[in-house]
């Protein structure tokens, strides 16, 4: 009997984890919950993303679900506190796990998941994730990985709620080999995922510099109101800045440094862009930004 109620315990405390999530506005439609600026650990429980929600008028659409079951499942309590309505689709943005492991909270309650067909080639949902291995087991429990049940490979428009929804498969690779835009064009607002850091360094482990200023110069030119990122509370079109003028630098400093013969190891450590140094993970993302930029450069004009 002791060792029953003692599970019972521990089971309702694995289920009971609150993250303290509250809403911010943007705008009239659009409420995200902004993630810090930090890497993910057992203090923020991967709460350094962020999730967006827009108000269709008869249903939720929401951009990222967040790192884990509980953040979803929280997230959906607040958010439907401040509108009662069902979620219409959930739109994962690109395949990191900490954007898009509270899947399985909507797929419980039936509601399709959309993201690139890169989730069917890039994520197997037997690993163990980073997420996992990184946050508390209370803030993780019941997160299981579920991917996309809606796969994308090519721009699509959606209307929910007589709303359109364009949705821009990037065609080609940027932060990942598989990013998507959701932009409503009469709320003059754009949701670019990790396509976009303002708060922090930028991570290029998976991306391709040149591909990825590309598509930050499609952003500029469509010129939306509001540009919402994947980390970060800057939600205006100069939200872009940051990561635009980050990764501009850091190609010239790197094309520089291969066309003056440096090797790799001698570029990671004099190319500091000591302007971008108080930026948020700065220390932890930036030598390997120039170590991967530089592997990426090496050849491309070969």
């Amino acid at each position: 009997m002791k060792s029953l109620w003692i599970l019972l315990t521990a089971t309702t405390l694995l289920s009971a984890f609150e993250y303290g999530l509250k809403p911010e506005k943007v705008n009239d439609k659009v409420y995200c919950f902004f993630g810090k600026p930090e890497v993910m650990n057992t203090k923020n429980n991967g709460n350094m993303a962020n999730s967006c929600f827009v108000d269709l008028g008869q249903q939720w659409l929401v951009i990222d679900p967040g790192p884990t079951f509980a953040y979803a499942k929280e997230a959906w309590r607040e958010i439907t506190a401040i509108k009662k309505m069902p979620a219409a689709l959930v739109i994962n943005t690109h395949v990191h796990d900490d954007h898009w492991l509270g899947n399985g909270f909507y797929l419980s309650q039936g509601v399709d998941v959309l993201g690139a067909s890169a989730f069917k080639e890039e994520v197997n949902p037997s690993a163990v994730t980073r997420m996992e291995q990184r946050v508390s087991k209370e803030a993780y429990a019941q997160t299981s990985p579920k991917l996309p049940t809606i796969l994308l490979d090519q721009n699509s428009t959606l209307h929910i709620d007589e709303k359109e929804v364009r949705l821009i498969h990037v065609d080609t690779k940027a932060h990942t080999s598989g990013d998507i835009l959701v932009y409503l064009p009469k709320m003059q607002t754009l949701f670019c995922g990790d396509v976009i850091f303002n708060d922090r360094v930028p991570s290029l482990r998976d991306g391709d510099i040149n591909g990825w200023i590309a598509t930050l110069e499609m952003i500029k030119a469509m010129a939306p109101t509001y540009v919402i990122g994947g980390h970060g509370n800057e939600v205006h079109s100069d939200g872009v800045d940051l990561t635009y003028s980050y990764l501009l630098q850091l190609r010239a400093h790197v094309r520089e440094a291969i066309d003056n013969g440096e090797g790799i190891d001698r570029a990671v450590k004099t190319i500091k862009m000591a302007e971008f140094s108080s930026v948020g993970l700065y220390k932890e993302m930036h030598s390997r930004n120039v170590e991967a930029a530089y592997r990426m450069l090496e050849w491309a004009d070969e």
